[in-house]
């Protein structure tokens, strides 16, 4: 039963079109819950936790195996605690059942996992890739209600259907006609409200012309310093503006470059528009009227009192104390600048989770090039705006924060009117990574409503509509530059306006599930004493 439902959930998984297997993928867990608490052993917690452990890991094994690729020592970390912090949810579900009695059990399994996975949302070790809802990234016209409840509205429909589905088959047989409406209909009428809310939603906001550029420049061969391969800055910083010139017109409004696409060392914020960047940007910009740059690169910035530096800082005894950020940057007529740092860091990457707890982590940190140690974040989310019309605003999210929802919708909130994504995913290889991290931003695009353009270092590259459909796209491993027409909606969804609620909601309510449990079974101990 383990190792049907890891390869169900697998199965299930994008980028394969088959989501619908996601609706039986924990069936057989359930069964083999069952299984063990029909047993009148006094250890069937161990065996629980054994075979539960078994399942998760090989579910994160099947989907995210990939992240070995960049290191191996950090991918197998990855999947191996990735699966003990999902079991906790799990070995909740057994004892609350245990205690509690069937119906409260059953129900407090979806509570305890979606309140798991908000948590997991907003934790050091956060790698939320496994969020069940994130099954249907591949099918948007599935799930255009997550302009309602987000990406753990789907998680909460697949549990829904498993449980009701499990439901049906332990009815009994005079019941066979009748024990399948349940599922069918908890099945269908999201899927129908889904299917009329995608054949009624119309485009909304004012288009501008935006081009996105996909150097194609390998990151632990030909980016960085050091590399085999490496390609001087300068002839990187050259591909990047032919790219852009194939495609730019006089009515482009903005070129996105990807992540870390200046990545020249380490350029100081206090004095940028002083530096050989900064004038060849200028020159770049001089020759398109109009036209603003959004694009990556490493930031320093330095703190002349020693009291008030972060928690991330570093120190050199010629400069003192310094963050390094990984750096969107907006780039405007005449030398102007923005920078917005990203601070949804990946664990083990750019960040080292809880460091006075988990120093053994550092042995696992995956290497991916660049400069390495903790980065810097800010507390606010910006928002690049274009110089010429303020509707022209979008959300500069960086690489890994693509995946949280609420995230993203903080931007919205900002008063971004588009999502513009700058990412690197050359790391994975030609996996199933890159193609999911694409495809989980037409989620974004759903619950927001904004279109998202997109611009990958090796790809992919493209654009994505407000009903997350995917309107363009590059090819893998390729130079390109692609040139699309962005709608910039300025109306907030609900999901937008209250974030995930449904999170928060199962969170409160897993809290008074723990305490009701512990009460039943501590009476119901008593009584039997």
């Amino acid at each position: 039963m383990a190792l049907l439902s890891a390869f169900l959930l697998w199965l299930g998984w994008p980028v394969k079109p088959l989501a619908i297997v996601l609706f039986i993928g924990w069936v057989p867990f359930l069964y083999l819950e069952q299984a063990i608490s029909a047993k009148a052993e006094p250890k069937r917690g161990r065996t629980f936790f054994k075979y539960t452990y078994l399942l998760l890991l090989l579910w994160n094994i099947f989907t995210t195996y990939w992240v070995s690729y960049s290191t191996l020592g950090g991918g197998i970390a990855a999947v191996v605690f990735n699966a003990l912090f999902m079991s906790v949810p799990m070995m909740a579900f057994f004892w609350t059942k245990r205690a509690a009695g069937n119906t409260l059990g059953y129900l407090s399994l979806p509570v305890y996992w979606i309140a798991f996975e908000q948590f997991h949302l907003n934790w050091d070790l956060s790698w939320p890739w496994l969020t069940l809802g994130n099954g249907f990234a591949a099918l948007p016209s599935w799930v255009q209600w997550y302009e309602y409840t987000g990406f753990l509205g789907g998680s909460l429909w697949v549990w829904a259907v498993n449980l009701l589905v499990f439901f049906a088959l332990q009815a009994k047989a005079k019941a066979a006609v009748t024990r399948w409406l349940a599922p069918a209909l908890a099945f269908l009428l999201p899927l129908a409200l889904s299917f009329f809310i995608y054949s009624r939603y119309q485009e909304k906001g004012a288009a501008a012309e935006v081009v996105v550029v996909q150097p194609n420049i390998d990151p632990y061969k030909e980016k960085f310093e050091g590399g085999e391969g490496y390609i001087p800055f300068e002839q990187q910083f050259a591909r990047l503006l032919q790219l852009s010139e194939q495609q730019i017109t006089p009515n482009t409004k903005f070129v996105l470059w990807p992540e870390t696409s200046i990545s020249n060392g380490l350029n100081w914020e206090k004095g940028f528009e002083n530096t050989s960047v900064s004038y060849a940007l200028r020159e770049f910009l001089n020759r398109h009227p109009g036209l603003e740059l959004v694009g990556g690169i490493t930031t320093g910035d330095l703190y002349p009192d020693s009291t008030q530096r972060s928690g991330t800082a570093r120190f050199h005894p010629q400069v003192g104390y310094f963050d390094v950020y990984n750096t969107a940057m907006h780039f405007k007529p005449g030398g102007q600048h923005e920078f917005y740092h990203k601070s949804k860091l990946v664990p083990g990457v750019e960040r080292t989770p809880y460091p006075g707890f988990f120093k053994f982590l550092k042995a696992f940190a995956i290497d991916l090039g660049g400069i390495a140690g903790n980065f810097g974040v800010q507390e606010e989310r910006s928002v690049f705006t274009h110089s010429q019309d303020t509707v022209w605003s979008g959300a500069p999210v960086v690489c890994y924060e693509s995946i949280y929802g609420e995230y993203v919708s903080e931007y919205i909130r900002n008063g971004a009117n588009a999502i513009f994504i700058i990412t690197n995913d050359a790391w994975w290889s030609d996996s199933p990574g890159y193609k999911q991290h694409l495809s989980y931003a037409s989620l974004r695009a759903i619950e927001t409503r904004r279109d998202v353009a997109r611009s990958a270092n090796t790809g992919i590259s493209g654009f994505i509509n407000q009903k997350g459909e995917i309107e363009q796209r590059s090819g893998w491993w390729e130079q390109a530059a692609l040139r699309g027409q962005v709608r910039f909606n300025n109306e907030l969804t609900f999901y937008t306006r209250h974030g995930e609620f449904i999170g928060h909601g199962t969170q409160w309510l897993a809290m008074g599930l723990v305490v009701l449990a512990v009460v039943l079974g501590f009476t119901r101990r008593r009584r039997t004493v």
